[in-house]
């Protein structure tokens, strides 16, 4: 049985597959674009399920486990579906001693999600990341593209409150 990497359904639409069968037609015939069609599906899905994944395998004639890797080894490709306000928080070294960690289980537990998961309304997801430069505010965490710094668990409430409406 296949293991699903997200906690929600794949929902692709049909001119989302009419598009990335296109991006595949185009490229079947070089391996060497392997990368390049994936990063067309994440731009045309957002992210890279299994679904997608099997798609790109079976229409490039590569194996499955082979764009698994490339998607899994590279930073830029998302295995699971973003909400529409991915929250970050920074695991790394500086941010960790400071408490990053209670930060990211306030957030799960107050969203009901865990790491790379998304809330069932679309709303957030949640992503541990490793260094996001800013370790003179640790500990980080980012929604989208705002960064909060010099946080505690007990800044989590207010700061999701931002974003429920």
């Amino acid at each position: 049985m296949q293991k699903k990497i997200s906690n929600l359904p794949f929902k692709g639409t049909a001119e989302q597959e009419a598009q990335l069968m296109q991006v595949i037609a185009e490229n079947k015939d070089d391996k060497s674009r392997l990368m390049a069609v994936m990063q067309q599906a994440q731009d045309i899905y957002g992210y890279l399920p299994i679904e997608v994944q099997t798609m790109i395998a079976e229409g490039m004639d590569v194996p499955l486990e082979k764009v698994y890797g490339v998607s899994t080894f590279y930073a830029q490709f998302s295995l699971s579906q973003k909400g529409e306000y991915n929250i970050s928080v920074c695991l790394g070294t500086a941010c960790y001693v400071k408490g990053s960690g209670d930060i990211f289980d306030r957030l799960s537990e107050r969203l009901g999600i865990g790491a790379d998961e998304c809330t069932a309304d679309g709303k957030f997801s949640l992503t541990a990341c490793r260094c996001i430069g800013a370790c003179g505010l640790a500990p980080v965490l980012t929604v989208n593209d705002e960064v909060y710094g010099r946080l505690t668990a007990d800044d989590v409430d207010g700061i999701l409150e931002k974003y429920k409406n």
